[in-house]
C-alpha cells in the first residue's frame, strides 16, 4: 500500500534552508514513509502519545535531524522537520 505523503511549508523551508548533503539526506529518509509510515522493527518511527490524547510520530533522521508526522487513513502528513535538539527541547514538555 503506498501512502499519499504532503509536507507543511514551513518543514520545506526548513529542509531547503540546509546544505546540499543534509537536504539529500532528509529528502531520502522521508521518501520510506511513502511505502511504510508506521514504527516499526528499524527503530527510526515512532508514535508519541501527548498530553491531551494526541498522537504524533517522529522520525530519525541521521543523527541530526527529526521530523514529525500524523496518519490520517492512506495520509501522511509531515508537520516539521527540525534538529534532534529542537525535537527534545519543544516535545519533552509536551509528554
Amino acid at each position: 500500500m503506498n501512502f499519499e505523503v504532503g509536507i507543511d511549508i514551513d518543514a520545506i523551508a526548513f529542509v531547503n534552508a540546509q546544505n546540499e548533503k543534509s537536504r539529500r539526506v532528509i529528502r531520502s529518509k522521508l521518501e520510506i514513509l511513502n511505502d511504510d509510515p508506521f514504527p516499526g522493527k528499524a527503530g527510526d518511527k515512532e508514535l508519541l502519545e501527548l498530553r491531551h490524547g494526541i498522537q504524533i510520530y517522529r522520525l530519525h533522521i541521521s543523527h541530526t535531524y527529526t521530523a514529525f508526522y500524523k496518519i490520517v487513513g492512506n495520509r501522511v502528513f509531515i508537520t516539521e522537520v527540525t534538529t534532534i535538539d529542537q525535537a527534545h527541547k519543544k516535545y519533552k514538555f509536551l509528554k
